[in-house]
């Protein structure tokens, strides 16, 4: 039955036009999940090319949170395996210094029916700000560095920086997270998926 209800949402989310208006490319909702996801992904929202290949996370940073998780693309584009669901599902056009912030529509139209869809025992990766600042609102004070270095204190959430380009001069700074957050999230994964 949960099966069924995964595969009705799933086309019900490929049919959303909720903010087709304020979309420069036009609506093309991406997302992954089946009842099976043991591990979500909240990121903030499709890039250029995810919107072109329709494939989340189908990019340069795609290929650094892989890269963290030590994850290859079959296990990672496996929905029984990994649920992949943005703060916005469509690509949101541009802004001053990059994409512009995820639609505020999407999350509440379809984050709660996603999430019931999901296995209680989860771990839910919250991968920059956005993702950061609507599951962990209580941390908005806290500096993103500091929730990441934090982590362990918000299971079954673990927050994430944003793994864009720029990311690179942060992890040189910040050495303890390839020492010490990187591995431990490598261990909460492989406990997921057994």
């Amino acid at each position: 039955m949960s099966a069924q209800r995964a595969e009705a949402l799933h086309t019900e989310i490929a049919a959303c036009t909720l903010c087709a208006e304020h979309l420069p490319l036009g609506p093309r909702p991406v997302v992954q999940f089946s009842p099976a996801s043991r591990i979500l992904i909240i990121g903030q929202a499709p890039g250029t090319r995810v919107h072109a290949s329709g494939i989340a996370w189908d990019d340069d940073s795609g290929d650094r949170l892989r890269g963290w998780l030590e994850m290859e693309k079959d296990a990672f584009y496996d929905p029984a395996k990994v649920a992949l669901m943005p703060m916005g599902f469509c690509y949101p056009g541009k802004a001053k210094g990059g994409d512009a912030p995820p639609r505020k529509e999407c999350a509440p139209a379809w984050h709660d029916r996603i999430l019931a869809l999901l296995p209680e025992d989860r771990l839910t990766l919250l991968v920059g700000a956005y993702a950061q600042a609507a599951y962990l609102p209580a941390t908005r004070k806290l500096s993103m560095t500091d929730r990441v270095k934090r982590g362990a204190e918000f299971a079954p959430f673990f927050p994430l920086p944003h793994p864009a380009w720029r990311v690179r001069m942060w992890m040189a700074s910040n050495p303890w997270y390839e020492a010490e957050t990187l591995p431990a999230l490598r261990r909460q994964i492989a406990a997921r998926l057994g």
